[in-house]
C-alpha cells in the first residue's frame, strides 16, 4: 500500500492526527536500522517515531518497562525477572490497580523479535497496528470511519495500560480507542487534552477510503446541528 498517500488523505479529511506505523516482525527490515540508547518504557518509542524517526527494537530495549514487557510478551531475564511483581506491588498499593485485574490485560501471542517503528508515511513494511494520537475531535471522524468500514472493535474505551491497547487492536482486528495512562503521558508527552485510537494495519486501507465520506457528512451535520441551535434556543 501507498502509505504516504494513505496518510495524507486521513489527515486531509480529519485534521491534526499524529500516526505512527508499528509491526512486529521476525528480523529487521532491509534499510532499517536498529535503536541506540535507552528509554525508560515502550511506549517512549511512539513518541520518538511519531516526532519524524523511522527504527527498530529487539526485545532487551523494551526491559525498563516491566508492564510494557508483559503486554507485549517480553520476559524480563532471570535477573530481573521480580521487577514485575514489585510494580504491580506498588500499583496496588497506591490503589492504581487491582491485582486480580492483570490476567485480563491483553497481550501479543509472542514475543517479537523485532518491533519496528515509523511514521506511518514513511514505513517500509506493512504496520500490524497503527497509533493514531491527538484531540478527540479528529480521533472522533477517525473512529467513524471505522465504524462505517467495519472495522471497528466492540472493545469499550481502554485505559491503564495504554500499551494494552496494541495487541487488543490487533487481536480484535478492529479499531480501539484509549484515554492513555499516567505513565504513558510522561513518557511520551501526550497532552491532556489528547488521546490514541489503535487501527489494525490489514484495515487501514478501508478505514482511508471511507474517512473523506465521514468528514464530509460531519461538516454537513455541524451546519444542520448549529442552525437548530440558532432556531430552537430561546
Amino acid at each position: 500500500m501507498d502509505y504516504s498517500s494513505i496518510q495524507k488523505t486521513v489527515v486531509s479529511a480529519v485534521g491534526a492526527v499524529r500516526l505512527v506505523a508499528v509491526a512486529y516482525l521476525d528480523s529487521p527490515p532491509d534499510g532499517s536500522e536498529r535503536f541506540t540508547g535507552s528509554v525508560p518504557s515502550g511506549c517512549t518509542f511512539w513518541s520518538l517515531a511519531a516526532s519524524g524517526r523511522t527504527f527498530y527494537t529487539v526485545p532487551s530495549d523494551h526491559l525498563n518497562c516491566p508492564i510494557g514487557s508483559y503486554t507485549h510478551a517480553i520476559d524480563l531475564p532471570a535477573a530481573r525477572a521480580a521487577e514485575l511483581e514489585q510494580t504491580l506491588s506498588f500499583m496496588s498499593g497506591v490503589g492504581y490497580v487491582r491485582l486480580e485485574e492483570v490476567p485480563s490485560i491483553p497481550r501479543l501471542p509472542k514475543t517479537p523479535a523485532v518491533t519496528y517503528y515509523a511514521p506511518l508515511a514513511q514505513t517500509i513494511v506493512d504496520p500490524d497496528v497503527v497509533i493514531a494520537s491527538g484531540r478527540p475531535g479528529p480521533l472522533m471522524l477517525l473512529q467513524e470511519a471505522c465504524v462505517r468500514a467495519g472495522a471497528a472493535s466492540p472493545l469499550p474505551l481502554l485505559g491503564r495500560p495504554t500499551c494494552m491497547a496494541l495487541p487488543a487492536s490487533i487481536a480484535s482486528s478492529g479499531s480501539v480507542a484509549s484515554t492513555g495512562c499516567v505513565g504513558n503521558r510522561v513518557y511520551t508527552g501526550l497532552g491532556d487534552e489528547e488521546m490514541y485510537l489503535m487501527i489494525p494495519g490489514k484495515r487501514l486501507q478501508e478505514v482511508a477510503q471511507t474517512v473523506g465520506v465521514i468528514a464530509s457528512a460531519n461538516h454537513t451535520l455541524e451546519e444542520y446541528h448549529r442552525g437548530r441551535r440558532a432556531t430552537l434556543t430561546t
